[in-house]
């Protein structure tokens, strides 16, 4: 049986831990309120090209890893607002129950395992 207080607490619970990432890698904007990456602070400046394009190379992952945790921050308040409807825990692109073993790994999962690379 699909325990929805238990799932709603497991996706606060992810939330705050996607949202102690982002903090650590990004500030949030208040203009577009959406997050972007900062550079890691330096202690001394780059010495040297080498030193620079490693910054800038760091800089461009922390893009890509902001990237994925706002994908996944969407999709976990996304649940968290429809969590009350009938409609949670149903596979978005047949209908049927959501399989509890992949809800207990994704509580933000939208769709069944068959259905998993269609969304």
């Amino acid at each position: 049986m699909l325990n929805k207080n238990k799932i709603k607490e497991n996706l606060e619970k992810e939330r705050e831990e996607v949202l102690g990432e982002l903090q650590d890698i990004s500030k949030l904007n208040p203009e577009t309120n959406e997050w972007e990456a900062v550079p890691e602070e330096i202690s001394a400046p780059e010495s040297d090209q080498n030193d620079m394009a490693d910054r800038f190379e760091d800089f461009e992952a922390r893009s890509s890893t902001v990237t994925i945790f706002m994908e996944r921050l969407q999709n976990i308040n996304k649940a968290l607002k429809n969590i009350g409807n009938k409609s949670f825990g149903k596979c978005a692109v047949c209908g049927k129950d959501i399989e509890m073993k992949r809800l207990k790994a994704n509580p933000a999962a939208s769709t069944c395992m068959e259905h998993v690379e269609e969304k």
